[in-house]
């Protein structure tokens, strides 16, 4: 045995590095890890994936595709429920626009019944109004002024005569006392009012008194 060789060698036959104070480097300069090569990044990415490692990454992009097909259903869910709502919304002011129209058509048919049963009250007062205009006594002074003043107040409220020579008889509002031969106006005409009707608003509160022209 040499000299070189009993300094390489130590107790029962075991080497010894030559170096023991740094790590085995291959020709290019890249540590090494006692055992084997050392790995570059290009050789770990190259690296075959194990059959654990690529069944989890099938249940990472299976869990990823169900959730962006959940996120459309919710989306969905949350579409009809705001569009029940909208609908809920409508059906409401439907209805209170319907309760308003009501409102205003039972308020207007409030007023004309009691402005009817006020003017009903006064329509002897009226009849005298036209007999005495008749008889050419409110031609003109303080009862004439009067009178207009009256009719004109009541005009505001809604009062409308009923009962013109000329006008096609209509049973709802004229009363047939008599049939008048006659040429001079058209047959089922009125061709004299005996007593005026009113109106107030869309109620008859009296219906006019006339006679009907018939064929002579």
């Amino acid at each position: 045995m040499s000299m070189s060789d009993s300094e390489n060698t130590k107790g029962h036959g075991e080497s010894v590095p030559e170096d023991p104070d740094h790590s085995a480097q291959d020709s290019t300069g890249t540590e090494r890890s006692e055992g084997g090569e050392g790995l570059t990044v290009d050789d770990i990415l190259d690296t075959p994936q194990s059959q654990d490692a690529q069944a989890g990454d099938t249940q990472a992009t299976d869990a990823a595709s169900s959730q962006d097909d959940a996120a459309p259903a919710g989306e969905s869910a949350a579409q009809k429920l705001a569009d029940e709502r909208l609908e809920d919304l409508r059906r409401l002011q439907a209805e209170f626009v319907n309760f308003k129209n009501r409102t205003a058509r039972e308020k207007d048919q409030l007023r004309d019944f009691v402005s009817g049963e006020m003017i009903t009250a006064l329509l002897p007062v009226l009849d005298d109004v036209d007999a005495a205009r008749k008889a050419g006594d409110l031609e003109d002074g303080p009862f004439a002024a009067i009178a207009t003043k009256l009719e004109d107040a009541l005009g505001k409220k809604g009062l409308t005569r009923i009962g013109e020579v000329g006008e096609v008889f209509d049973p709802t509002v004229h009363e047939a006392v008599l049939q008048q031969p006659t040429d001079e106006v058209e047959p089922d005409h009125v061709s004299m009012v005996l007593r005026s009707g009113f109106r107030v608003g869309a109620r008859v509160v009296r219906a006019a008194q006339v006679a009907v022209a018939t064929k002579p």
